[in-house]
């Protein structure tokens, strides 16, 4: 479990955003310069869309970057929910290789989750980077509670994604999805959390001080984490 959980606070959603971005920036820039390319991990939601727009100006060489969402909807592409559209309409036109970890309306969630995992395991790992986002509920990635959140937890080492289905299905988005594994998030060089409120921090707060007995999914990925882990938070 790591030990160091360092907050950095800011006065508003905006300025999380810019300072957050330099950050990533300077993680892929420390990936290209050590092994030739990066490749990150990024939630959809809206609390990331502050970052995107201040990353995208970035003078990064996008062709050596790569970018796979931490969890996305079984819903076809162009669908609102779906999370790689929002984040490939704003970095395939910078040249960054987006990767999506599901392309349709799944009937087989589990099936969705395998296919994903094979076309994953492709890409360099570790991640050079996985920043995650946190629901009000606990959740993080597709990481939430219901039949498979033990095999999300505790599956195979070597797994990076799956399919799951969170019970009961969130209202808003009310449909399977697919998620990296516990394994492939604490398994990052570099691990983040960005999250805007108070309901959500003091989820965080809580989730963190019971660590691996947290019924807060993100309390479970965070205690099994051995690296550093930075949380942005904005009111």
């Amino acid at each position: 479990m790591t030990d160091e959980v360092e907050w950095w606070d800011y006065e508003d959603a905006a300025e999380m955003g810019e300072a957050l971005a330099g950050d990533v920036q300077f993680i892929i820039e420390s990936a290209i310069d050590a092994r030739g390319s990066a490749v990150i991990a990024t939630p959809g939601g809206t609390t990331p869309a502050v970052l995107y727009k201040h990353l995208a100006k970035a003078k990064l060489d996008w062709k050596r970057v790569t970018i796979v969402p931490t969890d996305d909807r079984l819903v076809p592409m162009g669908d609102p929910l779906s999370n790689v559209t929002g984040i490939a309409k704003i970095f395939l036109p910078l040249g960054a290789r987006v990767i999506p970890i599901t392309s349709e309306k799944a009937e087989d969630y589990k099936a969705a989750g395998r296919a994903a995992d094979a076309r994953l395991k492709e890409l360099h790992w570790p991640l050079d980077l996985c920043l995650l986002g946190i629901g009000a509920d606990g959740h993080t990635a597709s990481i939430f509670p219901g039949p498979d959140l033990d095999e999300a937890l505790n599956g195979p080492k070597d797994r990076r994604a799956l399919g799951v289905m969170p019970e009961p299905l969130p209202p808003e988005a009310p449909v399977a999805r697919v998620t990296l594994s516990l394994a492939a998030i604490t398994s990052a060089r570099a691990l983040m959390v960005a999250l805007i409120g108070e309901k959500k921090k003091a989820v965080l707060e809580a989730a963190i001080r019971e660590g691996t007995g947290s019924p807060y999914p993100i309390g479970r990925v965070l205690a099994a984490a051995e690296l550093p882990v930075d949380i942005h938070w904005s009111a």
